[in-house]
């Protein structure tokens, strides 16, 4: 089964990083129809998704956000598209919260 894996590096510390977070969980729920858990920690969080065909988690740290996504087979074919739009919309969020 295809896997993606997306890591970010960042210096927005932990708050800010939960922010961005929810921010993009809203946002791939809307457009994949997603469903989120959060679960929070004192050195970092995890929010786990799946949907019918994909499942995964992203860890939410002070200095990093990591997602891994496994695809079922119907959603393989698309692991490309659907991991270029997915770090497209983290991209974007963390520029933003960047620019201040």
């Amino acid at each position: 089964m295809p896997d993606i894996h997306i890591e970010r590096q960042h210096s927005l510390g932990l708050s800010e990083a939960r922010t961005i977070a929810r921010q993009w969980m809203r946002r791939t729920e809307e457009s994949y129809g997603l469903a989120w858990s959060y679960d929070e920690g004192e050195a970092g969080d995890v929010a786990r998704f799946t949907r019918a065909g994909i499942d995964g988690a992203m860890e939410v740290g002070a200095d990093r956000l990591a997602l891994r996504a496994t695809l079922g087979a119907f959603y393989g074919s698309f692991a490309g598209l659907i991991e270029e739009r997915l770090r497209r919309k983290l991209d974007e969020l963390l520029q933003r919260e960047a620019e201040g």
